[in-house]
């Protein structure tokens, strides 16, 4: 007999840390940027507006393969294709040390958002192979976590790699990134090795525990349809589409947040290190917010406002962050916008699993992420443009928080075409 929580539990604990170690790598190399730009403008003679640029192509690199690189994460499986990626993006991280003019550093971030293409939504989908529907949001929530605690390791480190400047004839943004690519590299072997595919393969799981999940979730995959297995009818979904444009907001102002904080904390007077270990607070709050919403959630009967109260208390917070001039408020504020900013991502990666499945699921979440991530491009561009426009450092918060309100909305009306799709097939159901 099995026992469904130990089941779950034993997943998760070889799954989840692993995964979790991973994404926190993941996101170490992709905002090392914002600590690298402190010192890395000057040594290139950049503009702020045209390093934003450049930091930005990554999305650019990222939307354009994100969807081929989940299809082909479903074709082969997770360990060979995240053990490929992992590996390019740790060589593409290491490479950027070596920049030597704006040139090289676009080529250098693009590449990066193609190498790591595929990683976050192929997680998304492993989810869909190994967890019943009930359980994937507070799983999300859990591995989303270990991206707060990236940003809570990467800013000290940052921090502290800019004060190696000059150690071994190296300048301190080129210890950012020769420091925080060699990890990737390493995980991404090891991810070859450690990985297992699907639950059928697992070593770690008997036969019994093989044979329940696959009907658990078999049974619960029999009620979405045929059409939600199918990768280009996802692509063409009115959910999925609207899903994707409404997911642009919580990159966008994720990004602009972290990206940005760092430059905030350093025109109040504060140096490279205090402000490295500064920026972990927000995190701290970011992860106890990705631990308690989801859950929460898990045992409400309408999941909706647990996105979208916390996407408007955090529009809430980083206006309230503009408008104040006392500093330790305008930090406090920023610390539960960040929180509210990342709180309902898990919930909202628990909506697409209600009506896709196999390569649908694989095709439609990489769609969603590619898209939404594009706010990040937006972010990276629009932030310092309006603080080269306004003088301001804290202005760009307005816009951020307008683009956090309309993604709020859209949540909305994105449950209501999954409500009704569920309800046609419930009626299709009977009528069979």
């Amino acid at each position: 007999m099995v026992v469904e929580k130990q089941l779950i539990s034993k997943i998760s604990w070889r799954l989840m840390p692993f995964l979790g170690i991973l994404y926190l790598i993941a996101y170490i190399d992709r905002q090392n940027v914002s600590f690298a730009k402190l010192q890395m403008v000057d040594a290139l003679g950049m503009s702020e507006y045209a390093y934003g640029l450049g930091a930005s192509l990554f999305f650019i690199g990222y939307f354009i393969f994100e969807v081929p690189s989940n299809l082909f994460l479903e074709k082969f499986g997770a360990s060979r294709w995240f053990a490929r990626i992992l590996v390019s993006w740790g060589l593409v991280t290491i490479a950027l040390a070596f920049t030597q003019s704006a040139g090289m550093f676009y080529i250098l971030r693009f590449l990066l958002g193609v190498c790591e293409a595929g990683f976050f939504p192929g997680v998304l989908y492993l989810m869909t192979l190994w967890y019943p529907a009930r359980y994937r949001g507070a799983m999300v929530g859990l591995f989303m976590i270990f991206s707060a605690v990236a940003n809570a390791i990467g800013a000290p480190l940052g921090g502290s790699l800019l004060a190696m400047d000059g150690l071994l004839g190296l300048k301190g943004w080129e210890w950012v990134f020769l420091v925080t690519g060699v990890p990737a590299v390493i995980a991404g072997i090891v991810t070859w090795f450690y990985l297992d595919d699907r639950p059928e393969k697992a070593t770690f799981l008997t036969a019994a525990e093989k044979d329940w999940l696959k009907k658990r979730i078999d049974d619960e995959n029999s009620n979405l349809g045929t059409e939600g297995g199918h990768a280009f009818k996802a692509l063409l979904d009115p959910r999925v589409l609207l899903m994707s444009v409404c997911f642009i907001g919580f990159p966008l102002s994720a990004y602009g947040l972290s990206y940005w904080l760092p430059t905030v904390l350093k025109s109040f007077g504060i140096g490279n290190v205090a402000n490295g270990f500064l920026n972990i607070i927000p995190w701290v709050v970011v992860s106890v917010a990705l631990y308690a919403v989801p859950r929460m959630a898990a045992r409400a009967r309408w999941q909706t406002p647990y996105i979208v109260i916390p996407a408007f208390l955090g529009a809430i917070c980083l206006v309230l962050s503009a408008v104040i001039s006392n500093q330790t408020l305008q930090f406090a504020f920023l610390c539960l916008a960040a929180g509210g900013i990342f709180a309902g991502q898990p919930v909202f990666w628990s909506m697409p699993s209600r009506f896709l499945r196999g390569a649908g699921a694989a095709a439609g979440l990489a769609a969603i992420n590619s898209v939404g991530n594009l706010g990040g491009f937006i972010a990276q561009n629009v932030v310092p443009w309006i603080k080269d426009a306004t003088g301001s450092t804290i202005a760009p918060m307005f816009f951020l928080a307008a683009c956090l309100t309309v993604a709020g909305c859209l949540v909305f009306i994105v449950e209501r075409l999954i409500s009704r799709g569920e309800e046609q097939s419930q009626e299709k159901g009977k009528i069979s």
